[in-house]
């Protein structure tokens, strides 16, 4: 793949009618923020936009829960959100809003250009409307009983108790919610983009053009809205908040907001050139341009079908790519703003950001778990307990442990300076540690090129743990013990602090997209300047001068303690609001040793047979086993704590029962992704689940 003359990057818009919260971060910030840094490191042209999507019904409902206006809304939560964003290291060229003038301009220019050139369509519809106040109603604004579940917390769009999507036409009993009073239909005109005329457009670029490069999860998704049918979608809506339709028989109307938000990037990009000077048609207009949109699944419809159409009907560039993530849940459950089962981003800066000195390095601590249980191609699950692992044993104890130690043996054994590198004597240890920090860089660059960021960062903590391998097979301190018989040893350690003082150097590089503060410490600690950080020094083992004074070492992480978790998950469970009274008649089941749930918990369990392809020990641990497991459609790699109970060799080829849907976890660097099912009998002897007969690998169990 060539490479582009610029980049555009955005991150999906989010609404200013309320604090974010970590799967968001998680869904379409950290991944940006870490291509667009490495994008810098590697001096290339780009531009990275975001800002408040501040228009849609959403704002002024917010405004009436808080008692206010919709302005006062909107710049209450974008100052917030740009704050929040701006602690958590995220770094915009430009973080805009919607509400700006140069935005209704660019917003209402795109629709007017569509609808000279016969690109939109009006079609006259019937729409709920409430007598008393005067007033057409959005989706939001209509109220009513759920046909599916039959509960009373259903809107026009969507029922709060179960999640399904509805239309106002489906629900029971519907009311205003202005005005309480049951709505009247009325006869209102639209205008609307008929995306069944860009059907084959579509197919040909995504389903053929794209079918590869982009995320599976993404063009499945498309394929479907594709072979679905594609229906013409509303551009304009009846309301008063929102930009208001420029023409003279749409008094009332305003841009649907799904229209005028991505229109948003567009707007953001001119703002950006007007504040530094620069022209900005070039990353809209030019094909030399590569568009990559990050956002959350819920956004693929929009910016890989609607908003697509709407750029290519108005001679824009088209996306290159849309890596969109799955979502993130919370301690085994789904994120929920009404429900308060959420981590907002506030609530982790001020927990930890702000109780710390400066703040940097637990702003890393989170965008490090954020990276390592990235939802790229499946939901995946914040756990705080989680969270202090990942910290504790990989960052403290791997990452941190490797340049601790590797400053504190520098200033012990070579008088604080860079020793030199004994080219006459390097033994097969050195030569294999040079060779590994070559091939990282290669390793590391061609996975965030794919957009592969959890990958890229297990390559980074693997190339720390390799460091410490090193230095433990090398021990510089057991062979100072012999300086005073034989003064040719101090050659060796000389060669094993330089080529440790020149992997941190590195390590620093490699990091720096994703964990920004702890590179700054640590070119810090190294005294030199940040252009060092420049991706084209990977891979080179002269980045510290010989002779060269370093400072004393700073701790790069510290530990997260018990009583910090303990405090958190009490705290979520404390807010949690309870959507649902438990009946009074409820009997509990005596004979379970565990809570009861219900069918939809067990629903969420996917449930496969596989087939165990090779089955190793891992090393220095006695109960786990590294099983490969064909699950007809991929192999994955499992660990498994059955190591007492089967011999390896025993096992290959063995047909067990695979839970394929948990969030991955490591486990003594090996990421674990699944889990095999096991029965234990009195004796404390693990067998398997497995079918009474051969069958399909891959197929479900139920």
């Amino acid at each position: 793949m060539t490479t582009p003359k610029r980049y555009l990057i955005t991150s999906a818009l989010p609404y200013a009618n309320g604090l974010k919260h970590v799967g968001h971060l998680a869904g379409a910030y950290i991944p940006a923020d870490v291509y667009v840094r490495y994008l810098r490191a590697q001096k290339r042209d780009v531009v990275f936009v975001c800002g408040s999507d501040e228009h849609g019904t959403a704002i002024p409902i917010q405004a009436t829960k808080e008692g206010t206006t919709p302005k006062a809304i909107i710049d209450k939560y974008h100052e917030a959100m740009k704050q929040d964003f701006e602690d958590l290291s995220i770094s915009f060229d430009i973080y805009h809003r919607t509400s700006e003038p140069l935005h209704h301009e660019t917003a209402q220019e795109f629709f007017t250009y569509l609808n000279e050139r016969g690109e939109l369509e009006v079609k006259e519809t019937e729409q709920y409307y409430d007598e008393e106040a005067k007033t057409f109603l959005a989706d939001r604004y209509i109220k009513g009983t759920c046909p599916n579940c039959g509960s009373d917390r259903a809107f026009g769009d969507q029922c709060e108790n179960c999640g399904r999507t509805l239309s106002p036409d489906e629900l029971i009993n519907p009311v205003s919610t202005l005005s309480g009073k049951a709505p009247v239909k009325r006869k209102t005109s639209h205008w609307y983009l008929p995306l069944g005329k860009h059907e084959q457009f579509l197919r040909e670029w995504i389903l053929e053009q794209h079918k590869d490069d982009w995320r599976a999860t993404v063009v499945g998704q498309c394929k479907s809205w594709i072979e679905g049918g594609l229906q013409s979608r509303a551009v304009t809506r009846d309301l008063e908040w929102g930009i208001k339709v420029p023409l003279k028989d749409a008094e009332g109307k305003v841009l649907y907001v799904w229209f005028d938000a991505p229109i948003g990037y567009i707007s953001a990009t001119k703002q950006w050139a007007l504040n530094n000077n620069k022209a900005w048609e070039p990353y809209w207009y030019d094909k030399d341009t590569r568009l990559v949109h990050f956002i959350g699944k819920d956004n693929i419809v929009f910016h890989c079908i609607i908003f697509p159409v709407m750029l290519k009907l108005h001679g824009n560039i088209l996306p290159a790519n849309v890596p969109a993530n799955e979502f993130l849940n919370l301690e085994g459950d789904k994120m929920s703003t009404s429900r308060n089962w959420k981590l907002d981003m506030r609530d982790y800066i001020n927990d930890f950001v702000k109780k710390e000195n400066g703040g940097g390095q637990t702003v890393d601590m989170l965008r490090y778990y954020l990276t390592q249980i990235a939802p790229e191609t499946k939901d995946s699950e914040f756990m705080w307990k989680g969270f202090q692992d990942a910290v504790n044993s990989e960052l403290v104890s791997i990452f941190g442990n490797f340049v601790n130690r590797t400053w504190v043996l520098m200033h012990k054994l070579c008088g604080g300076k860079v020793p030199k590198l004994h080219e006459d004597m390097p033994d097969e240890n050195d030569r294999s540690l040079m060779e590994e920090i070559k091939n990282a860089k290669i390793k590391i660059e061609g996975l965030l090129e794919e957009y592969k960021f959890r990958e890229a960062l297990f390559e980074v903590i693997d190339l720390s743990r390799k460091g410490n391998q090193y230095m433990q097979k090398k021990e510089p301190w057991i062979v100072a013990k012999q300086l005073a018989e034989n003064p040719e040893v101090q050659k060796s350690i000389d060669n094993t602090m330089h080529l440790c003082l020149q992997l941190t150097a590195n390590l620093a590089i490699l990091i720096n997209p994703f964990l920004p503060n702890t590179a700054k410490t640590m070119i810090q600690m190294m005294k030199v300047v940040d252009k060092m950080l420049d991706w084209e020094n990977a891979g080179k083992i002269k980045l510290l001068s010989v002779g060269y004074s370093l400072r004393e070492p700073q701790l790069l992480f510290r530990k997260i303690e018990d009583t910090e978790i303990t405090e958190q998950i009490e705290k979520l469970k404390n807010g949690l609001v309870k959507m649902e009274t438990p009946k009074e008649d409820a009997v509990k089941q005596e004979t379970s040793s565990k809570p009861e749930i219900q069918f939809d918990d067990f629903a969420k369990i996917d449930l496969k047979v596989g087939t165990i392809v090779t089955a190793e020990k891992v090393e220095k641990a006695d109960k786990l086993l590294k099983l490969s497991v064909d699950l007809g459609f991929e192999t994955r790699t499992i660990v498994s704590g059955i190591a007492l109970h089967f011999k390896p060799e025993e096992i290959v080829g063995k047909q067990v029962t695979v839970v394929t849907n948990l969030a991955p976890r490591k486990m003594r660097g090996i990421e674990s992704n699944g889990m095999i099912l096991m029965a234990e009998d009195k004796s404390g002897k693990l067998h398997f689940i497995n079918p009474e007969n051969p069958i399909a690998t891959g197929s479900n169990v139920s």
